[in-house]
């Protein structure tokens, strides 16, 4: 027994030391195959934090990411091949060999179609899955233009995206319009904007007695700083549009302000200065053909010339020659711009702080100016366990405009071009013997607009289990202008004897305050080859405005004239508060098979306040369709197509934009006191009856690309239809109004087609070019409008 236990733990002790020996040996050899790879990630603004690195491309080989600083490690053997990813960027591929340190520089991807990621409102997609349409630009375009305005860093660059300036006038707005003209009121086809989720109201802030220096009245929309936007969307067709329902008619423009990115702290400056000058001036005719013209003209009509015809009857030199134009509009505007930054944070938290300061001149000649600050901050914030986000914004922008009162465009074209100088010999505004109405001295009559603008949000998050997360969008806003029109007495000529107790001045006190709050439960499911996006939400928004329009006439002293309360006589010509309430509820089903084929549904049912009982609420929706047919084994992978899509849409939206208690029966002040007692007097006729305008948008598009997508192009046909609209049908003097608000039997169909491509013509690590071009042909129609010629609208309008 003895010996036969000795050799039971002879052999067991023989085999331990066996078996520790060739885990020894198998240590050594692993360790002589793979090693740590360190090194950093950067790109040509700095480094690069939460690249994806990877061994061999393969998803069961080690994978880690770069930290905040750039850096990372990596376990890898000499034939391996490190990849290292990132959305936006080109994908690198390394050979570890010998190395033990691999420094990596990534360029950006200016034509990563697949991992471009769209912002499309309540929901973001990849570029490639898209059902609707949706045009993009960011801020990679927007920082290159010197513009004050969103607007106008849109223009000409997003298809079937129409933007006009009203005027040159600093602090001046813009007209827009989507795919045409909807709504056959003036007033009713402007889009929607949202910015980071808040809806941003575009209504104007002026009134028609203090705006009279820009072309149309002041527009919200100066107060956004274009350098604050990381991209703006333009959603388009009903697929895109119909989850904002009544307010997706004329089109969505959404806007993503810029936040803080993990990695370093970065601090930018950057300041510039500009001139500004009129690039062109009409044709017009010099003193001998003018004078010529006139004088033909008077042969013409049998009329002789008469002594207050001082431009042809000798009072005003016959051989003097002035440009006016030049004269009067060709200064030269100052503009000065400065803007810093502030940004970093770790993988959890980020923040961004930045502030920007911009003044403009203008060509009139005077000391006018336009003045504009801003600051944007932002900080995101995701628990350790990646299930709670947070995330808040906040914008102020303050504005100070001051501006001539009449617009000298008229004024330079039409004056004639012998009338006499400006100045006299002794440097006073000259009025020729009282024969000149000097074009000097209406720019004495001015007008100041101080714009505060808040803009916040805050979006919470918190994933409840794996698939499903819970959101909620919270939105402030707070807008105050106050405008200030003067005329005093020195703007007329001294023969009059006009004095400050004639002068006269104009006051517009707007506010504006709204808020918005939006839960929202997101569900998400795959099945193999079948893939759910599941989204459900409500709306709840309030917006008040408040005005006042008073007026001032008489001063002791012009000094006084910007002082209400100095006015000897105080009149206060309006004074009103509007409430409007909305409310919604919504929903999209988004269902995808072998990411080839994608079905998009969505649904919307809205309340608003801007309509009677029973026309309350409405419902709207789409349903879009995309094959993406490159997928397909018909089309090789070597083929030189590499990304083929076909997509339709079909769906309704809808329009409110008819201002707010339209339907009651209204009343409002004379402003007149009679002995003692201001009256009433009424103002709109009770009706009920009408309701939403409505919108059915079809759209089918073929999107390709063609050498690693190196040529993008999109061809887009588009037809909306426009019915039930809503405008103010005349009635007879004799009723005591003006018209009846109502929804006419009238459809307006915008048609067209839209083509865009976009091309990468050279990639290089030192230079990149890159074109993009786009055309729209578009048509406006009344399609019905039944008993035309017999309605009050008959010489307005055809079909």
């Amino acid at each position: 027994m003895k010996k036969k236990s000795f050799l039971k733990f002879w052999t067991t002790t023989q085999l331990s030391k066996l078996y520790c020996i060739l885990f020894l040996c198998f240590i050594t050899g692993l360790n002589a195959q793979t090693r740590s790879i360190k090194g950093k990630i950067t790109d040509d603004t700095g480094t690069v934090p939460g690249v994806t690195i990877k061994v061999n491309d393969k998803p069961t080989t080690t994978t880690t990411f770069s930290d905040e600083n750039g850096n990372y490690t990596i376990l890898a053997a000499e034939n391996d091949v490190l990849v290292f990813s990132y959305l936006g960027y080109k994908t690198m591929q390394i050979v570890v060999a010998n190395q033990a340190t691999i420094n990596v520089k990534l360029t950006q991807d200016a034509t990563t179609l697949k991992e471009i990621i769209i912002n499309a409102g309540y929901y973001s997609i990849k570029e490639k899955e898209q059902t609707g349409s949706i045009a993009r630009m960011t801020a990679k375009d927007i920082d290159k233009q010197p513009v004050t305005n969103v607007l106008a860093a849109m223009q000409g660059i997003l298809a079937g995206v129409n933007i006009i300036q009203d005027g040159g006038t600093p602090g001046g707005g813009f007209q827009i319009k989507i795919r045409g003209r909807n709504s056959i009121r003036l007033d009713g086809n402007e889009p929607l904007y949202i910015i980071d989720g808040v809806p941003y109201s575009n209504e104007s802030i002026g009134s028609a007695n203090t705006s009279t220096a820009l072309p149309s009245q002041a527009s919200p929309l100066n107060s956004i700083n274009p350098n604050d936007i990381e991209s703006i969307e333009v959603l388009k067709d009903a697929d895109a549009t119909a989850i904002y329902g009544s307010r997706g008619a004329n089109g969505v423009v959404l806007i993503t302000r810029k936040k803080g990115k993990s990695g370093k702290t970065n601090i930018s400056v950057t300041a510039s200065t500009a001139v500004g000058t009129a690039t062109k001036f009409v044709d017009l005719m010099n003193t001998q053909q003018y004078l010529s013209m006139r004088k033909q003209a008077f042969i013409n009509d049998g009329i002789p010339i008469s002594d207050i015809d001082y431009d042809v009857n000798g009072a005003w030199d016959q051989t003097r020659y002035t440009n006016w134009q030049k004269e009067l509009l060709g200064g030269s505007a100052t503009i000065n711009d400065f803007r810093t930054s502030i940004s970093g944070g770790s993988e959890t938290t980020q923040f961004l702080i930045s502030g920007n300061y911009r003044t403009e001149g203008t060509v009139l000649p005077g000391d006018f100016r336009y003045i504009k600050g801003g600051i944007l901050s932002s900080i995101n914030h995701t628990s350790l366990n990646k299930k709670f986000k947070i995330s808040f914004s906040g914008n102020y922008t303050a504005q100070d405009n001051l501006q001539a009162a009449t617009d000298l465009t008229l004024t330079a074209r039409y004056l004639a071009p012998n009338a006499p100088a400006l100045y006299d010999s002794n440097g006073n505004i000259n009025w020729e013997n009282d024969t000149f109405e000097n074009p000097l001295a209406p720019l004495k009559s001015t007008y100041s607009a101080n714009t505060n603008d808040l803009v916040a949000n805050s979006v919470l998050s918190y994933e409840l289990i794996p698939g499903v997360e819970i959101k909620s969008n919270f939105g402030f806003t707070d807008l105050k202008t106050k405008e200030v029109r003067t005329i005093p007495s020195t703007i007329y000529n001294p023969v009059y004897e006009v004095g400050s107790d004639n002068s006269l001045m104009y006051l517009n006190q707007t506010s504006r305050q709204s808020w918005i709050i939006e839960p929202q439960l997101r569900g998400f499911k795959n099945f193999g080859n079948h893939k759910f996006d599941v989204l459900l939400g409500m709306t709840s928004q309030q917006q008040r405005t408040e005005r006042l329009f008073q007026s001032g006439i008489g001063f002791a002293n012009n000094n006084l004239i910007n002082n209400l309360a100095s006015a000897i006589t105080k009149n206060t010509t309006n004074s009103d508060t509007f409430l409007y309430r909305y409310q919604a509820f919504f929903g999209r089903i988004n269902y995808s098979y072998k990411e080839k084929y994608f079905l998009n549904f969505t649904g919307r049912r809205d309340g608003s306040s801007r309509f009677g009982p029973g026309k309350q609420y409405a419902n709207f929706g789409a349903i879009g369709a995309a094959w993406i047919f490159s997928k397909e084994k018909f089309n090789p992978e070597n083929s030189k197509m590499s990304f083929g899509k076909l997509r339709f849409s079909y769906g309704t939206t809808g329009n409110d934009q008819i201002g707010d208690y339209q339907f009651y029966d209204t009343y409002g002040t004379t402003g007149a006191n009679y002995q003692g007692i201001i009256g009433l007097q009424p103002t709109r006729l009770y009706n009920a009856n009408f309701g939403w305008e409505t919108n059915r948008k079809l759209e089918l598009a073929l999107e390709t690309a063609f050498f690693k997508d190196r040529i993008f192009s999109t061809l887009a046909f588009y037809r909306n239809r426009s019915s039930d609209q809503l405008v103010g049908i005349p009635m007879p003097a004799t009723t005591g109004f003006l018209s009846l608000n109502a929804n006419l039997d009238a459809t307006v169909e915008n048609s067209g087609f839209e083509f865009s491509v976009r091309t990468l013509n050279i990639d290089s690590n030192s230079f990149i070019w890159s074109t993009n071009f786009n055309v729209a042909v578009a048509k406006n129609k009344l399609l019905s409008f039944p008993n035309l010629s017999g309605s009050t609208f008959a010489n307005r309008w055809t079909c």
